[in-house]
């Protein structure tokens, strides 16, 4: 091969190993996006289990609440006509 033709293929394979560089590079940088982004959705979901259960005791504390209060109870008009 001519010295030409050995320059342009080493050439080709410096642009073309730079290429995989940059295409892994950029499939490292989408792999720890994906990672932050699924611990993100794990931590959110155990946050929205937690608040979940917190509203089922504050709806049941409501409930007790209203249920001994006098305010809440339901009147029976009838009986307080007569």
């Amino acid at each position: 091969m001519m010295n030409a033709d050995m320059d342009a293929v080493e050439a080709e394979n410096q642009v073309e190993l730079e290429e995989k560089t940059r295409l892994l590079i950029r499939f490292w940088n989408c792999s720890i996006t994906l990672e932050d982004l699924s611990a993100r959705v794990d931590a959110v979901k155990e946050e929205n289990l937690k608040l979940k259960s917190e509203n089922q005791v504050l709806g049941q504390y409501i409930e007790n609440l209203m249920s001994a209060s006098s305010v809440f109870q339901t009147t029976d008009t009838k009986s307080k006509r007569k």
